[in-house]
C-alpha cells in the first residue's frame, strides 16, 4: 500500500484525507441514523396513555427532549396542548425543523466528498501528464520520469473514483433514510395533535 502512495506521488495525499473523513463520517451516521434511535417503535402510543392518565408535566416533557428527535417534536408539540390546534402543529413544525438539521448534520460534507474526489483525481492525472511531457528531453524520454508519471496518472484516477462511488452510495442511501425519517415523524406528530384534540382515537 505504502509503495502506491509513493507511485501516485503528492496529489494522493487529499485524495487520502478525503476517504478518512468520509469512511469516519459514514461510520458516524450508520451508528446515529438507526430507526430505534429517532423514531422508536411504541413512542405515540406511549405518551397518549401518559397523556390521558395524567396530563402534561414537566418531568414528562424533559424525558420526552431526552429521548430521541421523534421525542423532541411530540414534546414541542405537548407543550402547547392547551393552545389551538394550528398553534400546537406550529410547534410541533419547529421542532420538527430543527430535527431536520440534526438528521441531514455530516450529509453534505460526504456528498461534497463524493462529487470533488473524482476531480481531485483528475488533478492528480494533469499532474502525470505534466510529468510525461516534462520526461521528454533532446536526447529522448527519461523513462523512469515518464514510468512515475504515468504511475501518478492512474493511480490518483482511479483513486478519485475507488473514493467517489462508495461515498456516493452511501449519500444517497442516508439521504433516503432521513427522507423517511422525516415522513414517519411528520405522520406520528399528526396523529398526536388529533388524538389529544380528541379527533382521533
Amino acid at each position: 500500500m505504502f509503495a502506491i502512495i509513493q507511485a501516485a506521488g503528492w496529489p494522493i495525499y487529499p485524495l487520502l484525507l478525503a476517504s478518512i473523513i468520509a469512511v469516519a463520517l459514514i461510520i458516524e451516521r450508520f451508528s446515529t441514523l438507526r430507526r430505534v434511535r429517532i423514531v422508536p417503535p411504541g413512542l405515540l402510543e406511549s405518551v397518549v396513555g401518559d397523556f390521558q392518565q395524567g396530563g402534561v408535566s414537566e418531568q414528562m416533557l424533559r424525558r420526552l427532549e431526552l429521548h430521541s428527535p421523534l421525542g423532541r417534536v411530540f414534546a414541542a408539540g405537548l407543550r402547547n396542548v392547551d393552545s389551538t390546534r394550528e398553534i400546537m402543529k406550529e410547534s410541533i413544525e419547529e421542532a420538527g425543523r430543527a430535527a431536520t438539521h440534526e438528521l441531514e448534520r455530516f450529509l453534505t460534507t460526504l456528498g461534497t466528498i463524493a462529487s470533488i474526489s473524482p476531480l481531485m483525481g483528475l488533478f492528480g492525472t494533469v499532474v502525470g501528464m505534466i510529468e510525461i511531457f516534462g520526461s521528454a528531453t533532446a536526447t529522448g524520454n527519461n523513462p523512469q520520469q515518464l514510468a512515475h508519471g504515468i504511475s501518478v496518472a492512474l493511480y490518483n484516477t482511479g483513486f478519485g473514483l475507488l473514493i467517489a462511488i462508495p461515498a456516493m452510495i452511501f449519500y444517497r442511501h442516508f439521504r433516503a433514510l432521513v427522507d423517511g425519517f422525516l415522513a414517519e415523524m411528520e405522520q406520528q406528530a399528526v396523529k398526536l395533535v388529533e388524538r389529544v384534540h380528541g379527533e382521533r382515537r
